[in-house]
């Protein structure tokens, strides 16, 4: 039991609400022990929720990350990698779009925000 964690460990250790934890339990992403009304958290789900919150980070769909889950557990890690590199490369495309949209909305906002300035000083 000493590397099991509790559901009140789990959602201080990776700073989610236990409504959070709930929802990833409800789709699948998470299956931890349950003892009772108790639930656990072992060393794969540590590593299944480190991966999510990272892939959530990197923009990815839960439903994205938790087909990518299953993959390992039907196809092997060899299949998740490949299928890995093709989400990446996709999600790569994606944030720099966004980042090009970004620059040019900043770029906007300055010259907006010059232009009154402007107005202003004279």
């Amino acid at each position: 039991m000493s590397d099991l964690l509790s559901f009140k460990e789990m959602c201080e250790r990776f700073d989610v609400t236990p409504r959070t934890l709930r929802y990833y339990e409800y789709i699948e992403l998470l299956n931890p022990q349950k003892e009772g009304r108790s639930r656990y958290y072992g060393p794969r789900e540590v590593a299944r929720m480190t991966l999510i919150l990272r892939g959530r980070r990197f923009g990815f769909s839960l439903e994205e990350l938790r087909q990518w889950l299953m993959i390992y557990d039907q196809q092997g890690t060899e299949e998740q990698n490949r299928v890995w590199v093709e989400l990446a490369d996709r999600q790569l495309d994606v944030l720099t779009q966004q980042r090009e949209e970004l620059d040019a909305a900043i770029d906007d906002l300055r010259q907006l925000r010059d232009q009154v300035r402007d107005t202003l000083d004279s």
